[in-house]
């Protein structure tokens, strides 16, 4: 039996197939089987690749969209998740911080 595709943005392989494309049911995200992956390139301040589970760290204060919340510079993020700029307002890292969600731009990020 052939494996079942993963979404290229949360490697989930729960996928609902929409008249020639897949849609993830997890994280919403639509794509042409024949496209197939597509490698994400996000480069940190100092221009090393960062990949899906790296640490990085904060290097300017941040304040949250909607929230009365600062990140603080020298703040360390760990496991952060690339996703594709294009469908997240030009952020292109996913990560937790404090315990909240947050969607942060490898141009403000140095890694750990």
């Amino acid at each position: 039996m052939p494996e079942s595709p993963a979404c290229p943005i949360c490697t989930m392989t729960d996928l609902l197939d929409r008249d020639g494309t897949f849609e993830c049911a997890t994280c919403g995200h639509e794509w042409a089987p024949e496209i197939g992956e597509v490698e994400i390139v996000v480069i940190d301040i100092n221009g090393n690749k960062l990949q899906n589970g790296d640490s990085v760290t904060l290097i300017k204060d941040l304040k949250v969209k909607g929230s009365s919340a600062t990140l603080k510079a020298g703040t360390k993020v760990k496991k952060i998740r690339l996703v594709d700029p294009a469908q997240n307002a030009d952020h292109d890292i996913d990560a937790k911080v404090d315990g909240m969600a947050v969607l942060l731009r490898g141009k403000v990020v140095k890694k750990a």
